[in-house]
């Protein structure tokens, strides 16, 4: 229960959040951000607040080699195995007729935005925007129907609408940016 936004805008990844802290029918305002810099990556997570804070404060993940210029292949094959291998080690991936899950996040990487997927999947979204949590879809509404709207206030924006329609998610609401690294040479 709550939201997680991004887009990405002249190179630079935006990733935003809610504040709701949901267990059944209580719904209660954390001091936790749900978004945050880890490293080169900007991530914005839900499903859990312990696996959000295994990301922040125990994730490493090796840097991707200069031969390596396939941004989407390091990502599948080195960075979410650290992060499965990281939730399996604390406790927070399930195992459920052998197939492994853990959370749903939003990465923010070199200029691109990519979505991870309970199943450790790894996705990026044409249009250049995405969301998770159970206000996802009210936010991708508002974040299509938002285009031209600076992108600090579009997330904003669209954190609200989902909170309006979805009581899994509520203010206040945060954005952090990331702009590009250095480019290699």
């Amino acid at each position: 229960m709550t939201c997680i936004v991004g887009l990405v805008e002249k190179k630079i990844v935006y990733i935003g959040a809610d504040s709701a802290s949901v267990s059944g029918w209580t719904s209660r305002v954390t001091r936790l951000p749900k978004v945050f810099k880890k490293g080169p990556f900007l991530i914005g997570y839900t499903t859990s607040f312990r696996m959000g804070q295994l990301l922040e404060h125990a994730l490493q993940v090796p840097a991707q080699p200069a031969s390596e210029r396939d941004d989407m292949r390091y990502m599948v094959t080195v960075f979410v195995e650290h992060v499965r291998q990281l939730l399996k080690e604390r406790g927070m991936a399930k195992i459920e007729a052998n197939s492994e899950s853990g959370g749903q996040f939003l990465v923010g990487y070199r200029s691109r935005l990519y979505s991870v997927q309970a199943d450790f999947q790894v996705n990026e979204m044409a249009d250049g925007f995405d969301a998770a949590g159970s206000g996802a879809e009210y936010a991708l509404g508002a974040l299509a129907a938002l285009r031209g709207v600076p992108p600090v206030r579009r997330l904003k924006r669209a954190l609200e609408i989902s909170a309006h329609f979805n009581m899994g998610v509520c203010a206040p609401f945060f954005v952090r940016a990331m702009k590009p690294a250095a480019t290699r040479s």
